[in-house]
């Protein structure tokens, strides 16, 4: 049996993940495989963080005489065991560890005037009322009719 290691693609449409696998040759690209040896995700933003590759596991498939895909020959060049990028892969790691440092934001640029509260009106206005009722009855506004309504009568069609 020929051992290939290759990319085996995963995700979603438009975003693409990729796993580095050990596979037989004649299964599809997203077929079965044999051992799954590491990750390459393009969409990371640190380059240099982007590939892991489960060291022995890889040094035992190239022992055995899997051979690599072209793809997958620069990711093991640069981040195999004893690749060329492998000091500035473990930097790249340890920062996407770290937590953000957000800075702070510091004042608002606008402040909206506040609004009065109407429940802070509420509590003050028994004391009004009370003394408001002891008034005479003189000095209260005759009542005003009802506001005419806008309603369309019955004989003019409905506007649409």
């Amino acid at each position: 049996m020929a051992v290939v290691i290759r990319m085996k693609r995963m995700g979603r449409k438009n975003r693409a993940f990729y796993r580095i696998c050990a596979t037989d040759k004649r299964s599809p690209r997203d077929g079965r495989v044999i051992e799954e040896i590491g990750t390459y995700d393009p969409y990371v933003p640190d380059t240099d963080a982007r590939c892991t590759l489960d060291g022995p596991r890889l040094q035992h498939w190239l022992s055995v005489g899997a051979v690599p895909s072209d793809a997958v020959r620069v990711l093991i060049k640069k981040y195999g065991p004893s690749g060329t990028h492998v000091a500035a892969m473990e930097q790249a790691r340890a920062r996407l560890s770290m937590p953000k440092i957000v800075p702070d934001p510091g004042p608002p640029a606008f402040v909206p005037e506040a609004k009065p509260d109407p429940t802070a009106q509420a509590t003050e206005a028994p004391a009004e009322t009370a003394v408001a009722e002891a008034t005479p009855a003189e000095a209260a506004p005759a009542d005003e009719p009802a506001p005419a309504t806008d309603a369309p009568s019955g004989d003019a069609p409905a506007a649409t």
